[in-house]
């Protein structure tokens, strides 16, 4: 007998003996209020914390089909069911969430959603939108974005928004909007919907594609389907979230995927090792003063594995060059002799890491896998998804499953996380984010850079820090100041000082987090690179002590007995007070690395010092523009 496909039509309505039907839910520390509205024609939800109102009725729905439905609430959860559909109500004490869960065991369909956030007045926002698509398409990018500051009724209406996306409230609250564990489900862009509301938007099924976008490096497609996914059964949808905050430092240790993401898939990680890696794109495998042609050849990766071991870094990548745009396995460069360089490495105790396109990589991923591992390999940067689609989604999940299975890392590029990482702990980094690259081919407009890039730098840890680690590559020996700056592709620059890049190293959570810049540069300011090294990737405890979201942001992390402490700013000078009063009792010795007396003039300016310090003290530090500033303290 053929199984009949049913198209799932269910408006998630709440009917109650046929009647309209309230729900209201609280948070522990009952501030936050979730009032849900089963009404006879559409289900909306509503949102309060303390006084201030944060979403008025805003719609919820699959496809239009209302149907009766029964629920309950349980503290501060509510859950609603019928027998084809359960939604799930959240209030935390800083977030309002819900997630929908298909009960049918037979196949189905969904051809739309709906998930409104309608706001109360016209607020203004960090909106992040899409640009730059792939080939034209208009579901397919990098979701690589700064942020448009500007009030929601000036959203561009025809332009998708990714999300984290930030609308400030009344009395300096925050609301966030994002998503969480997509795994098998688009992911969720955000259209303005009226004056001030926004809407979910979704990237429909792909049906048909072909190979194109940047460097004819993605799969574009060409033809989508009227739907946006399908399932053979049960199936759960992503959370949808509203992060409330009182003041933006709350963002910094939001940790959403944690609490919104999958539980881990693997009984054993003992195997996953973050760490550092020595980077060749950025700095285009420049090396002076060897006695060999730089490049992409056997003889600039052994001098790249000579200075990670020399400089206490665990990694190196051999990034796009080393195969061919089609196969992971024929036709290699032969310019770089892998099976020379593997052995070498292990040698010295440095890991090899290999890039591919996501194109590349799905062609034969469990025999290339099985393959590079065997060889040693331990892991691969997978790029250019630049796709968010139900089948884009579905594929990372295979590509992270057979990776873990091979005790393969992966770094995942063109791609926003939304929990995949706490299912697969083995993914260690995401780009999916204005990093240093674009530093390459920044313009300049009149008297500087076009784009503000240190007032994303204290804007990114605030929302794509959200959702998952950030690949933003940091790293740059050569610093410029605003009116020095100039992007050059082969002899890349950053704006800011020495001091703001190093503080990265501190704030921005990446796991495999990269060294930018050239192995003889960073040998060249070899004690900027001992204080790096001395960095770790992860940490055992975070504590954030200050910050503003696009002005500055101050945070300490522990990692054993040591604390790492950082600040950076955009291009407005501070003055800032850090206390110590995370320190033990005693006294401990402070390792500062500083933005120099001259640092305003000349951006590589930089300060050194030791300074025996007690939980009791308080650190004055400057920041000039641009700047940085951090401290290891034992």
């Amino acid at each position: 007998m053929k199984t009949k496909t049913i198209l799932l039509s269910l408006l998630v309505t709440f009917v109650m003996n046929v009647s309209a039907k309230d729900y209201t839910i609280k948070s522990p520390d009952g501030q936050l209020q979730i009032t849900i509205h089963a009404n006879a024609d559409k289900l909306t939800w509503e949102i309060r914390h303390g006084a201030t109102i944060v979403l008025t009725p805003s719609e919820i729905g699959l496809n239009g089909h209302l149907t009766k439905m029964s629920g309950k609430v349980v503290k501060n959860t509510a859950v609603i069911r019928n027998k084809w559909v359960s939604v799930e109500f959240r209030a935390d004490n800083d977030a309002a969430a819900y997630r929908m869960r298909l009960l049918t065991k037979k196949p189905s369909v969904i051809k739309e959603e709906t998930a409104e956030f309608n706001f109360d007045a016209d607020y203004n926002a960090f909106i992040p939108y899409v640009n730059d698509n792939r080939g034209g398409e208009r579901w397919c990018y990098s979701f690589e974005s700064y942020y448009d500051e500007q009030p929601l009724s000036k959203m561009f209406r025809d332009s998708l928004a990714i999300n984290p996306l930030a609308v400030r409230l009344p009395d300096n609250k925050l609301a966030v909007i994002a998503d969480m564990d997509a795994t098998d489900y688009p992911g969720m862009m955000l259209l303005r919907h009226g004056t001030h509301h926004l809407r979910a938007a979704f990237a429909p099924y792909p049906l048909e594609e072909e190979i194109g976008g940047f460097n004819r490096l993605n799969l574009v497609p060409t033809k989508r389907a009227d739907y946006i996914a399908k399932f053979n059964g049960a199936a759960e949808l992503p959370w949808r979230i509203v992060l409330v905050t009182t003041n933006d430092a709350q963002l910094l240790s939001a940790n959403l995927p944690q609490r919104f993401g999958k539980k881990s898939q693997l009984t054993d990680t003992s195997w996953i090792k973050p760490g550092k890696v020595a980077w060749d794109w950025w700095n285009a495998t420049m090396l002076t003063g060897v006695p060999f042609r730089a490049g992409m050849n056997t003889d600039t990766y052994r001098y790249y594995i000579d200075f990670a071991a020399k400089n206490g870094i665990e990694y190196i990548i051999i990034d796009e060059g080393w195969s061919t745009d089609e196969s992971l396995r024929s036709e290699l460069n032969p310019d770089i002799d892998l099976l020379n360089l593997l052995p070498y490495a292990k040698q010295k105790g440095v890991g090899i890491i290999l890039w591919t396109s996501w194109r590349n990589c799905i062609n034969n991923t469990e025999e290339d896998f099985s393959y590079y591992a065997g060889l040693g390999v331990k892991g691969f940067k997978v790029d250019f998804f630049d796709r968010d689609d139900q089948l884009v989604m579905q594929s990372a999940w295979r590509i992270a499953d057979c990776a873990a299975r091979n005790h393969l890392l992966l770094d995942l590029h063109g791609y926003r996380p939304t929990g995949i990482q706490t299912a697969y702990p083995n993914i260690v980094n995401f780009e999916g984010v204005k990093g240093l690259e674009n530093s390459k081919w920044e313009p300049r407009v009149g008297d500087g850079p076009l784009h503000n890039q240190p007032r994303y730098d204290v804007t990114a840890p605030y929302l794509r820090m959200l959702v998952g680690p950030m690949d933003y590559t940091p790293g740059a020996m050569t610093n410029a100041t605003r009116a020095q700056f100039f992007g050059n592709n082969d002899h890349p620059m950053s704006q800011g000082t020495r001091a703001h890049q190093v503080a990265m190293y501190t704030i921005f959570d990446a796991p495999l987090q990269m060294m930018a810049d050239s192995p003889t540069k960073y040998e060249r300011e070899q004690p900027t690179t001992d204080f790096i090294r001395q960095i770790p990737t992860v940490f055992d405890e975070i504590k954030v002590i200050d910050g503003r979201i696009g002005e500055y942001i101050v945070l300490a992390k522990r990692k054993g007995s040591t604390w790492y402490l950082a600040a950076m700013t955009d291009w407005t000078p501070r003055d800032m007070e850090i206390p110590l009063n995370m320190l033990s009792a005693g006294t401990h010795n402070a390792e500062i690395f500083a933005d120099g007396i001259n640092a305003d003039r000349d951006a590589t300016d930089y300060c050194k010092l030791q300074q025996q310090v007690g939980k009791n003290d308080v650190i004055k530090i400057h920041l000039a523009p641009g700047g940085g500033w951090s401290a290891i303290i034992k």
